[in-house]
């Protein structure tokens, strides 16, 4: 089978691109014909790049617009080129291909942060979105639409009212071979190179939206807990964790939160680690969640996207309220438990979320498309 990925970008730790990397590779290896249609295919090659703060804000903007537009036009005239049997799926902007993943919804997302209507109309990108969407939802520009989780799937309903497009849900997944249990003397070896204290109880926060994720709530808890604890950030730009510094100086904690800024792996931190902590207010489907689960590692997390679907409270991780004296009364929890028992736990509900049988989940859905294309010529 020819399948065809319509992207902007491709690649570990892109977000969306990192799930597109995954299914590449799954699909590879089982002998499919996979090919991409990215930024590079329609003249975008110079909004790649990712920089900081307001130059990477307009940088991401143009890269909305640009392959919402120019990228629509080009992806359906290479769909056009391509041999009967070709199934395309799309994961961000185009309006083309027969399945396009639904990767979070932008007015949920607003809702979500509060002031909804003045965070939509202060970003002209925000309302070029939304306009997009519904153009896409309520058309038949694809034949499938996938939403990440059963809630994401009920809101695209919610919001959008009858949708064209019939409705899967497939959650992201993970590779449990690179995230893995390490051992007690491999964790405090990556502590000290940390400048962690080896017996520190070391909370750990991935994202590059310190807010939306929660970062003040989680700083915050600190000030609830012995001093023993600690929490490691990684994410977040130079302005951003400047901003973070200085707010985690008046909590004062700051000698308890440890900056590591964008990591390319994010390896080294989960298994320093003892605990995620996602104390976010919109999440779809995160891969962080699913890959510090695979690392051993429970969480502590909000009742968003997929965490309501991964997380067993008390079992493999803990659900909290969001606000500070929550998420330490989660961490005091953890500190009780059976460290062990929720570590398996957690390593077991992520084993049954492995990218090939993702992989394979989109390949049964890809089947339907074809039934689909030929139902319809005989129509």
């Amino acid at each position: 089978m020819i399948i065809l990925q319509i992207t902007p970008e491709i690649g570990a730790g892109t977000g969306v691109g990192a799930v597109a990397r995954h299914l590449e590779e799954e699909w590879t290896r089982e002998g499919h014909d996979v090919r991409r249609f990215t930024l590079a295919d329609c003249g975008g090659t110079w909004l790649a790049r990712r920089d900081p703060d307001l130059l990477g804000r307009l940088r991401h903007a143009s890269r909305v617009l640009w392959f919402s537009t120019v990228g629509t036009v080009a992806a359906r005239r290479v769909l056009r080129s391509l041999p009967d049997g070709t199934v395309s799926i799309c994961h961000n902007d185009a309006a083309a291909g027969d399945v396009y993943v639904n990767h979070g919804l932008l007015q949920v997302s607003l809702k979500a942060r509060g002031h909804y209507a003045y965070r939509l109309v202060r970003n002209p990108v925000h309302l070029f979105t939304v306009s997009r969407d519904r153009l896409r939802f309520r058309s038949d520009t694809h034949l499938f639409v996938v939403s990440l989780t059963e809630r994401e799937a009920s809101s695209l309903t919610s919001l959008y009212g009858k949708v064209f497009p019939q409705s899967v849900v497939i959650g992201n997944g993970v590779d449990v071979a690179r995230y893995r249990p390490v051992g007690s003397h491999t964790r405090r070896e990556l502590r000290d190179q940390l400048h962690l204290p080896s017996e520190a109880v070391v909370a750990l926060f991935i994202g590059h939206e310190f807010h939306r994720k929660g970062l003040p709530a989680a700083m915050e808890s600190l000030r609830h807990l012995a001093t023993d604890h600690h929490l490691v950030v990684v994410g977040g730009t130079p302005r951003m964790i400047e901003a973070a510094q200085q707010e985690a100086a008046l909590q004062r904690v700051s000698d308890r939160v440890h900056f590591l800024g964008h990591q390319p792996d994010p390896r080294p931190a989960l298994a320093a680690a003892d605990f995620l902590v996602m104390p976010s207010l919109y999440e779809a489907h995160p891969l962080v969640l699913l890959e510090a689960m695979a690392s051993g590692l429970p969480a502590v997390a909000t009742p968003v996207g997929s965490v309501p679907e991964l997380i067993v409270d008390g079992v493999n991780g803990w659900v909290t309220d969001g606000s500070a004296e929550d998420i330490a009364r989660c961490v005091r929890q953890a500190g009780v438990a059976d460290a062990d028992a929720v570590s398996a736990a957690a390593r077991a509900t992520a084993e049954k979320h492995s990218w090939a049988e993702v992989a394979e989940r989109y390949v049964r859905l890809f089947d339907a498309v074809v039934a689909e294309r030929t139902a319809a010529r005989r129509r």
